[in-house]
C-alpha cells in the first residue's frame, strides 16, 4: 500500500509515465506564449472518488482558483489539488495530500510548485520557483536545474495536457509533456485510444480514452494498465482512472463540478 495513493494522484494528472534519460537543452531566446483555450477558467472545481478494489478509499479535488498575485506583472491562476482517505480508510492508510501551483494564465506554463505530501507517515515537502525567462528551477533545498522552455510541474502538467487539440489524433498516436518532476525533467507520454461512451455515477458521456505510457514492473503488469476517459468536449476533463496494479486495481470517478468553461459532453 506504500505510496499508492500518490501514485495514483500521478495518474490522474498524466505523470504516471515512462521516464527516459534524455537530456534536454535550453533555447537561448525565450518568448512568453499565448495559448488560445476555452477548456478550464478560474472558478472551476472538480471532485472524484478513489475506490481501492471494492472499498470507498478516499476524495481527489481539483480547483482553477483565481489569485491576485503576479509574477513580473503577468497575470497568473492558482491550481489546487488535494487527495484525502475517508476516516473509514485511515487506520488502514492515512492520506492527506495536497499540490498546488501558479500558472501564467495565457501561457499554461508554472511559475511556482507546491508538494506536500503526508501518506501512512511517509512525507515529502517541495517547493519549485520555475523562472522561464533564464530557464531553470531553483528548488526549497537550494538546488538550480537548467530546463527547456514551458517545462510543466506534474500538476500543470494535466491542465496543460487540457489544451491539446485531439481532434485529428489517430489511435496509437503519442502526445509528449515535458515536465520537472522529483528534480529531474522528464518526457510525460500519452497514448491515444480513440473515443468510446462510458457511464459513471449512473450517467452516459462521450469519452476520449487515453493510455498514459508507463512503466512495468514495480506497480504494473503491462503498459496499458492504466485508462483514463476525458470528456470529448472543449473542457476535457477526466471523468474516469482506472489501474490495474500488482495488488488489485484502483479508480477514480467523477463525482461533481462546478464552473466549467463549456457545456459537458453528457448524453442525456
Amino acid at each position: 500500500m506504500k505510496y499508492l495513493l500518490n501514485h495514483v494522484l500521478l495518474v490522474f494528472v498524466l505523470v504516471l509515465c515512462s521516464f527516459s534519460t534524455k537530456e534536454y537543452k535550453a533555447s537561448n531566446d525565450f518568448q512568453h506564449r499565448k495559448i488560445e483555450h476555452h477548456a478550464f477558467q478560474a472558478g472551476e472545481k472538480i471532485e472524484y472518488r478513489l475506490h481501492y478494489g471494492l472499498i470507498n478509499a478516499g476524495t481527489i479535488k481539483l480547483e482553477v482558483a483565481h489569485t491576485t498575485a503576479k509574477n513580473n506583472g503577468r497575470e497568473m491562476l492558482h491550481i489546487i489539488g488535494t487527495g484525502t482517505t475517508n476516516s473509514s480508510f485511515d487506520h488502514m492508510y492515512k492520506v492527506r495530500d495536497r499540490y498546488e501551483s501558479y500558472i501564467d494564465a495565457e501561457g499554461i506554463y508554472p511559475y511556482t510548485f507546491i508538494r506536500n505530501v503526508d501518506e501512512g507517515g511517509y512525507k515529502i515537502n517541495q517547493q519549485y520557483k520555475f523562472n522561464p525567462q533564464s530557464k531553470n528551477v531553483s528548488t526549497h533545498e537550494g538546488k538550480n536545474f537548467e530546463t527547456p522552455d514551458y517545462v510543466q510541474d506534474m500538476l500543470s502538467s494535466f491542465y496543460y495536457a487540457r489544451t491539446i487539440d485531439f481532434s485529428k489524433a489517430k489511435v496509437g498516436d503519442i502526445f509528449t509533456i515535458t515536465s520537472f518532476v522529483d528534480d529531474k525533467v522528464w518526457p510525460l507520454k500519452i497514448k491515444y485510444a480513440g473515443k468510446e461512451v462510458i457511464k459513471t455515477g449512473g450517467i452516459k458521456y462521450n469519452a476520449i480514452v487515453f493510455h498514459p505510457v508507463i512503466q512495468t514492473g514495480r506497480m504494473f503488469k503491462h503498459e496499458e494498465d492504466v485508462t483514463v476517459w476525458i470528456s470529448d468536449d472543449a473542457n476535457k476533463i477526466p471523468l474516469v482512472a482506472q489501474a490495474k496494479i500488482w495488488v488489485g486495481s484502483v479508480k477514480m470517478e467523477i463525482t461533481g463540478y462546478e464552473g466549467l468553461a463549456n457545456p459537458i459532453a453528457q448524453i442525456k
